[in-house]
C-alpha cells in the first residue's frame, strides 16, 4: 500500500520525504518487535484457572482400613482402628448377621491350652460327667469352677479327679473275666475271647431290624428256590386242520410252488426292503429268538418270553402251525438240527429240551442246574447227536442226545457264556461271554486255543458267521458291530465297524444278506438298521417295533425279504 502511495509522486519530492517515510514505517511495525525482558511479566506471574471452593464440612483425615485386611502398612490411631464401618448399611441384615464372626456360628478366639489338658478334661467329662470350666479363673473364685453333664450323674466318690488319676473302682469295673489260657485244652480254650462272668450276649437283631432281615431272607429263598424240581409236562397244539396235503406230503416239507427254495446258490443281487408285508401275532409277551428252517427257510421257529415255542409258515397263508408247551419260564434260545426234524429249546427254568418238530413230542430233556443261555447242535452230519450249551456258571457243556449224558465240559470263561458259533468247517467254535472276552476252541479239546480280550473290548452278546465263513459279525455293548476274521488268526478288522444304533444292554442279533452286500441289525429303540458291508455306510433305518427289536434275519433265498422280531410280541416280515 505504501508503495502505491509513493507511485504517483515526482522524483523531486523523493529526497525530501525519505526521513518522514522511515519514521512512519517503524511506528507501524512496533508490535512485531520482541519485548524487552526487563519489561516482561511472563516469568514472574502464574495463572490459576481453578475456582476457589470453600469446604462445607470438617475434613476427615482418618485412613480407612478394609474390614478384611490382614496386614497394615502404617501405624493407625485408636480412632481409625475402632471407627464404625464405613459405607451404606444393609437393611436386610439382622443383628446376628452384622456381628463379626470367623466361623459359621460366631467368633472364636484362639485359646492357648495344652493338648493333654484339653483331652484330659474331655475324657473326664464323657466318663465321669464333669470337667473344669475353662472360662473361669479358679484363683479369683469367679463363677462355678466345674461344669456338670446333664446326661451322666457324677459320682460322689470321684472327688473331682480326672480320668488320669486313680479313683475307687466302680461296680462294673470289678467284673471278673472267664479265663482259660491253657492251650492244651483244645475244646475249652478261650484266650482273649473269654467274656465276663454272668455276661449275656444277645446276638439277634430286634424290632424293625429283625423284620427287615426276615423279609430279605424270604426274598432270597424265593429267588434261589426252583418252584418245582419236576419238569413241566410237555405238550403241543396243532393249529391246522390237516397234517398232510392231498398227496400225503407233511406240512414240514417245503411248498412245491416255491422253486427258489431248492437252489443251493444265494440270490445274485440283494435289495433293501421297502415295505412291511406281514405280521405274525401269537406270542403274548416278547419274542426272544427266531430261526429259519434249515436250508429251505419255508418255516420259522420263534421262542417267546411267554414260555412257548411256535412254528410258523413263511409262504402261503403264513399261519401258526404248532405251539410247543414245556417250559415254566421264558425261553431264551431255539435251534434246529441239520434236517430240521428236531430242535432244541433253552429256557430260564434251567432245562434244555429236545423236540420233534413234526409230532410236537418232547424227545428228551437236559439240565445242569444252571440257566442255559444258548444251545446249538454240532453242524457236522456225523455229529448230529451232540449239542453244546453255554450256561450261567461260565461253562460250555456238550451233551450226547442218545445217552443224555455230558460228554465234555469247556470251563475257561470268567462269566456267563452268551454265544457259540462254529467256524473253520466246524472244526472249531468261537464263544463269547460276559467276561468281555472271545475264546476259540478246537472241538472236543477243553482248553481254548485262542483268547481274545482287549481293554477296549465290551461284552459281545450276539455273534453271526458270514455266509462265506470268512467273517464273524459281533454285536458289541458299546453300540457297535465289530468284525473278526473267522480264519486262522481271528484278528479284529478295524476298518469294518458299523455304528449308529443303540444296543447297549440288549443282545440284538446281527445278520448278513445272502449275497454278503448288506449287514442288518435291530436296536433297543425298536429300529432296524441296514449297512453296506463294503463301505460300512448306513443305508437305511426304520422303526420296526414298539419294544426292542431283538432279532433281524434276512431270508436266505429271497433278495429283499427280511424278518424282524421284537419284545412287543410281534414278528414282522418286510420286502
Amino acid at each position: 500500500m505504501l508503495n502505491i502511495k509513493k507511485y504517483g509522486s515526482s522524483s523531486e519530492d523523493e529526497s525530501d520525504d525519505t526521513e518522514t517515510n522511515q519514521f512512519s514505517n517503524e511506528a507501524l511495525l512496533t508490535h512485531l518487535k520482541p519485548v524487552d525482558p526487563s519489561l516482561s511479566v511472563a516469568k514472574t506471574m502464574q495463572v490459576c484457572a481453578a475456582p476457589a471452593v470453600v469446604p462445607t464440612n470438617e475434613d476427615d483425615t482418618r485412613v480407612l482400613i478394609p474390614a478384611n485386611a490382614k496386614e497394615l502398612t502404617h501405624n493407625p490411631k485408636y480412632e481409625e482402628l475402632f471407627a464404625p464401618a464405613f459405607g451404606p448399611e444393609n437393611p436386610f441384615q439382622t443383628q446376628q448377621m452384622k456381628a463379626t464372626r470367623n466361623i459359621l456360628s460366631g467368633y472364636v478366639e484362639l485359646a492357648h491350652i495344652s493338648d493333654f489338658q484339653f483331652e484330659n478334661q474331655r475324657r473326664t467329662f464323657t466318663s465321669y460327667g464333669y470337667a473344669v470350666d475353662p472360662s473361669t479363673n479358679i484363683e479369683e473364685q469367679e463363677g462355678d469352677a466345674i461344669v456338670k453333664s446333664a446326661m451322666i450323674d457324677p459320682k460322689e466318690d470321684t472327688e473331682g479327679k480326672s480320668v488320669f488319676e486313680t479313683i475307687k473302682k466302680r461296680p462294673l469295673d470289678k467284673k471278673k473275666r472267664t479265663k482259660n489260657d491253657n492251650p492244651e485244652d483244645i475244646n475249652g480254650f478261650l484266650g482273649p475271647w473269654g467274656g465276663f462272668e454272668g455276661e449275656q450276649r444277645i446276638m439277634k437283631p430286634e424290632g424293625d431290624e429283625a423284620k427287615e432281615l426276615e423279609e430279605i431272607l424270604a426274598k432270597r429263598q424265593k429267588k434261589g428256590k426252583v418252584d418245582d424240581d419236576k419238569p413241566l409236562e410237555e405238550r403241543s397244539i396243532l393249529h391246522i386242520d390237516k397234517v398232510t396235503d392231498y398227496q400225503g406230503r407233511s406240512w414240514i416239507e417245503a411248498p412245491r410252488s416255491e422253486t427258489q427254495l431248492r437252489s443251493e446258490s444265494p440270490p445274485d443281487k440283494c435289495f433293501l426292503p421297502k415295505a412291511h408285508i406281514f405280521t405274525w401275532k401269537g406270542h403274548t409277551k416278547g419274542v426272544a429268538a427266531a430261526r429259519w428252517f434249515p436250508s429251505t427257510a419255508h418255516l420259522m421257529l420263534s421262542a417267546g418270553m411267554d414260555c412257548r415255542v411256535k412254528i410258523w409258515e413263511v409262504y402261503g397263508d403264513r399261519r401258526c402251525i404248532r405251539t410247543y408247551f414245556g417250559h415254566r419260564q421264558a425261553v431264551r434260545d431255539v435251534n434246529f438240527n441239520n434236517s430240521g426234524k428236531q430242535f432244541l429249546s433253552a429256557a430260564y427254568d434251567r432245562y434244555i429240551k429236545l423236540w420233534d418238530t413234526e409230532s410236537g413230542a418232547c424227545v428228551s430233556r437236559f439240565t445242569s442246574r444252571k440257566v442255559p443261555y444258548c444251545a446249538k447242535f454240532h453242524p457236522d452230519a456225523d455229529k448230529q447227536h451232540l449239542f453244546v450249551a453255554g450256561t450261567s456258571d461260565k461253562k460250555i457243556i456238550c451233551w450226547d442226545v442218545r445217552s443224555g449224558e455230558i460228554v465234555q465240559e469247556y470251563d475257561r470263561h470268567l462269566g456267563a457264556v452268551n454265544t457259540i458259533t462254529f467256524v473253520d468247517e466246524n472244526r472249531r467254535f468261537v464263544t463269547t461271554s460276559d467276561d468281555k472276552s472271545l475264546r476259540v476252541w478246537e472241538w472236543d479239546i477243553p482248553v481254548d486255543m485262542k483268547y481274545i480280550a482287549d481293554p477296549t473290548m465290551h461284552s459281545l452278546p450276539a455273534v453271526t458267521a458270514a455266509p462265506n465263513g470268512k467273517w464273524l459279525a459281533c454285536q458289541s455293548m458299546d453300540n457297535k458291530v465289530i468284525v473278526f476274521s473267522a480264519l486262522n488268526r481271528f484278528k479284529m478288522n478295524r476298518k469294518k465297524t458299523f455304528t449308529g444304533h443303540m444296543v447297549a444292554g440288549y443282545a440284538c442279533t446281527v445278520d448278513f444278506s445272502p449275497d454278503m452286500s448288506y449287514l442288518v441289525s435291530g436296536d433297543a429303540d425298536g429300529k432296524c438298521y441296514i449297512w453296506d458291508w463294503k463301505t460300512t455306510k448306513l443305508y437305511k433305518k426304520w422303526k420296526a417295533h414298539d419294544g426292542v427289536c431283538i432279532t433281524s434275519l434276512w431270508h436266505p433265498h429271497e433278495p429283499s425279504k427280511l424278518l424282524t422280531a421284537g419284545w412287543d410280541g410281534a414278528i414282522k416280515y418286510w420286502d
